[in-house]
């Protein structure tokens, strides 16, 4: 891994990555700041003003079909993606790099065991598993969080297991063995914090990846359910008013366009920055 000041260094220097962190940022800012911002009830409904058009009626980006502000609600639903998709990427996270740990290290037929599982799990699309898993715990915000977690385990799985397969060998892992330091030290000091990179990577691109799975599975009514302020609902109540009134679909999509992408933008920069092959 580079050194922090000069992936630092490099990531600041890479305008696409720090674009990206500014649209993320403002993003998360704007969600922190949601209960004090001087917006108005994001289930707050006014049918006589039902799907007026941005700037008419004091709505900066239009109401939707109930006359909800969806400026209001794309900032209140901002703060569900966020959440959902940082803690289900944590999820994902320690449970997917804990097992590529366990299997790149011990190997043999523990690796057998933990990878034969996490091939059944993909040899299945992630978002029809999804949905099933979903289906079989009820809908719901939390329960759509712990199956789109469940689905992208073994994803930071198998990176995170070719990354230790790498590292068991070298020369410092031989070193720390033959000075007598316990496994669980070897697993900690040498190898999880030589793979720390590659995890950070994982989890920026990984966010933007559940804030999509998360957006679908409430556009088919199996994540959050209404009158909850969340883009994927927001996108589902728009759709049939695409042809008369665009922008009650429009605002939520663009939404996680943006957003996705500065998630995205970063994780590439990060790669680059982290990786000591680049100059």
């Amino acid at each position: 891994m580079a050194h922090p000041s000069t992936a630092l260094s490099r990531f600041l220097h890479n305008r696409w990555s720090v674009a990206g962190t500014i649209v993320v940022l403002a993003v998360v800012l704007m969600a922190a700041l949601a209960p004090i911002l001087p917006l108005p009830d994001p289930d707050k409904t006014q049918p006589s003003r039902r799907l007026s058009a941005p700037s008419i009626h004091g709505f900066p980006l239009g109401s939707d079909h109930l006359g909800r502000d969806l400026l209001s609600r794309v900032v209140w639903g901002a703060r569900i993606s966020l959440t959902v998709g940082a803690l289900s990427a944590g999820i994902a996270m320690s449970a997917g790099t804990a097992l590529g740990i366990v299997a790149g290290y011990y190997g043999g037929r523990i690796d057998q065991i933990i990878m034969r599982a996490v091939d059944v799990v993909m040899a299945f699309p992630y978002i029809l598993l999804a949905i099933a898993l979903v289906a079989a715990l009820g809908p719901g915000l939390v329960n759509a969080m712990i199956a789109v977690a469940v689905v992208n385990v073994s994803f930071y799985a198998r990176g995170v297991r070719g990354a230790v397969l790498l590292l068991r060998e070298q020369e410092f892992v031989e070193a720390a063995r033959a000075i007598g330091s316990t496994e669980l030290r070897i697993l900690v000091k040498h190898i999880l914090r030589n793979i720390v990179a590659p995890i950070l990577v994982f989890v920026s691109m990984n966010i933007g990846v559940m804030i999509t799975e998360m957006a679908g599975l409430s556009f088919i009514g199996l994540g959050a359910q209404p009158p909850t302020a969340d883009w994927g609902t927001m996108l589902a109540d728009g759709r049939q008013f695409i042809t008369v009134a665009s922008h009650v679909a429009a605002v939520p999509g663009l939404a996680i366009f943006i957003l996705v992408l500065g998630f995205n933008l970063v994780g590439e920069g990060l790669r680059d920055a982290l990786d000591p092959r680049v100059r």
